[in-house]
């Protein structure tokens, strides 16, 4: 399936950090690494990360210049496994992780973030895996759209972004509940394999306030296992494919 990597991989290696992945349901894939790649990190941006897994979006922060990354994962397999990931990264002292549902954790918590980004549950009722622990990674169960909304609201200010990666039949969805709760979507960018594909996947920033709106499609592949050049421009940083050692 284009977009994916190898899902057998116990540890995926990138430049400049390694992602321990064999306790974790959901691996790393190229959607999600793009969608890292193409953060709207400012440098010493504090970041939270709702659902963090093995922890690649907040190693991924890390090296694009966060001051700051707490992680929320549900799962102990993941949660332990990302903190193995934190403590070999040379970012471990800017990285913490917190095994809790989002839910709690925002109710209780204190701190404000400048940037929110999921990768959250893609379905909804529907099409499930029959393993459970990828079920909970992949399925909204655990966390429904309101909820995510909400818990992102207590843990916002006025300057907070929001940033997810969604399937694009729920966009529209989200769009409509996010905006009730004064999160304006202002850039999406769709994702497709190839360029005669439909895009399946849509990476989506909010802003507190509204503002001009910026929708584009980005092509991952110009032809198979070669990358576009827009592709290799935000994953050049971190793939080894791209290391000029």
């Amino acid at each position: 399936m284009p977009g994916m990597y190898q899902e057998t991989m116990s540890t995926f290696r990138f430049q400049q950090f390694s992602v321990e992945q064999s306790q974790s349901a959901m691996k790393v894939c190229t959607d999600t690494t793009l969608f890292g790649a193409m953060m709207p990190i400012c440098p010493g941006d504090t970041v939270l990360d709702i659902g963090s897994g093995t922890g690649v979006l907040s190693l991924m922060a890390a090296q694009l210049g966060a001051g700051h990354v707490t992680a929320v994962e549900l799962t102990a397999s993941a949660h332990s496994e990302s903190q193995s990931n934190f403590r070999q990264s040379r970012w471990s002292d800017r990285l913490s992780g917190v095994h809790q549902d989002i839910q709690g954790y925002c109710k209780n918590c204190s701190e404000r973030y400048d940037l929110i980004i999921s990768n959250p549950p893609f379905f909804q009722q529907h099409s499930r895996s029959d393993e459970s622990l990828r079920s909970i990674a992949r399925h909204t169960d655990q966390l429904s759209y309101p909820e995510l909304i909400v818990a992102a609201e207590k843990v916002s200010t006025q300057q907070t972004r929001l940033y997810l990666l969604l399937p694009v039949h729920a966009v529209r969805q989200f769009v409509g509940l996010a905006r009730d709760m004064n999160f304006f979507l202002i850039d999406r960018v769709d994702f497709r394999g190839y360029g005669r594909n439909s895009p399946k996947v849509a990476a989506l920033t909010f802003s507190r306030t509204p503002g001009y709106f910026i929708s584009r499609v980005h092509t991952i592949y110009e032809a198979d296992r070669v990358y576009s050049k827009e592709s290799e421009h935000y994953l050049s940083p971190f793939l080894l494919r791209f290391s000029k050692d």
